[in-house]
């Protein structure tokens, strides 16, 4: 029989990645993030957060090659031993460079990419301000993994920072190399000569109705919308801004939530440990979500797609096809339990 993904996803949809993208520049984080990603695959079966080392704000000014070099051995040294401790699962590692305009960005990718381009999941490239900054930045990516032995393409994350990238998001996106888009809230607030409060780089406690945060900004919230809708129509993952109360667990995993319900974000960044777990249950189905997905996606696989009924109501290939991207999510978060039929799905 035909696969669910084979079934009912066309090319616009965004391929599944891990909701959580744990950012880290310092050399002692960087290792225990990835200790922790080994541990968090181990314990839930899966890998459910990508560590990106960051070149951009992790590099101290003027010791950037040096940086690059640190993250170069811990990319070859670290990874491997790992691995094989924790799972067969493999690691999923990212970096992100120096923007292409920056003096670092060719020693960034040469070094890095150049030497490890096989063990990355993808390159986070910021401050993309059009298609030629993607153009220019590819041609030196893609040498630098040809010569390091990658077979295949590189993909490209990149972050939308500036007005000027907002209204040409929907050109960026659908660049065949962009697999998912991040908004980069703080630049984005900055961009605008102080006329967007500080509020709006930050996320007001549940019940503060007067705080222009992130959420209810109209230039913030309507640049959220607009790379949304963008990866939503070609097929990429939208991948939230960071939440910068790092103590507040209720206040991130509200915003976490309301990311992921209400703007249709598919990801979302983390710059603490202690924000992983919950942006993992903030993305996740709960379980009667997941438990009712599983008995349609299930009968539907049985039915070899066609239309069926379920406690009374008609199901075609329109709600299968939510349905088990209901699923998906619940994999990706670990909401998906090893004994639940639709496994079958994700074991194959």
């Amino acid at each position: 029989m035909t696969h669910p993904r084979d079934a009912l996803l066309g090319t616009a949809v965004a391929a599944p990645l891990p909701v959580c993208d744990h950012y880290c520049g310092v050399q002692a984080r960087m290792v225990k993030s990835l200790a922790l990603q080994a541990e968090l695959t181990q314990e839930f079966g899966t890998c459910v957060f990508d560590v990106t080392l960051d070149c951009e704000d992790g590099a101290p000014v003027g010791a950037e090659k040096e940086h690059a070099f640190m993250v170069l051995a811990l990319l070859n040294k670290g990874l491997v031993a790992i691995k094989n401790i924790a799972s067969e699962l493999p690691p999923r590692v990212a970096v992100r460079v120096h923007p292409v305009d920056h003096p670092a960005f060719e020693d960034d990718v040469s070094i890095i990419v150049g030497g490890a381009a096989p063990a990355l999941c993808h390159v986070m490239l910021p401050k993309v301000d059009a298609v030629a900054d993607l153009e220019r930045a590819l041609q030196s990516i893609d040498h630098a993994a040809n010569l390091a032995g990658r077979r295949s393409p590189l993909p490209i994350h990149v972050l939308i920072e500036s007005p000027l990238a907002v209204e040409r998001v929907a050109s960026i996106v659908s660049h065949p190399r962009v697999q998912s888009a991040s908004f980069g809230l703080m630049d984005f607030v900055s961009a605008h000569g102080g006329l967007i409060p500080a509020s709006a780089m930050g996320a007001a406690a549940s019940g503060v109705s007067d705080a222009l945060d992130q959420f209810t900004h109209p230039l913030v919230l309507r640049a959220k919308l607009e790379i949304a809708a963008a990866c939503h129509a070609f097929g990429k993952v939208a991948s939230h801004c960071v939440v910068t109360e790092l103590k507040n667990a209720a206040v991130l995993e509200a915003a976490a939530r309301r990311a992921s319900r209400a703007l249709g974000f598919g990801r979302m960044w983390s710059i603490h440990p202690d924000q992983i777990r919950p942006i993992l249950k903030a993305f996740a189905p709960d379980e009667a979500e997941v438990e009712r997905a599983s008995r349609i996606v299930c009968a539907a696989f049985a039915a070899d797609w066609a239309p069926i009924s379920v406690d009374g109501t008609l199901h075609d290939r329109a709600s299968y096809r939510y349905f088990w991207q209901t699923l998906v999510r619940a994999h990706q978060t670990a909401r998906l339990h090893r004994q639940d039929p639709a496994q079958q799905f994700f074991h194959s």
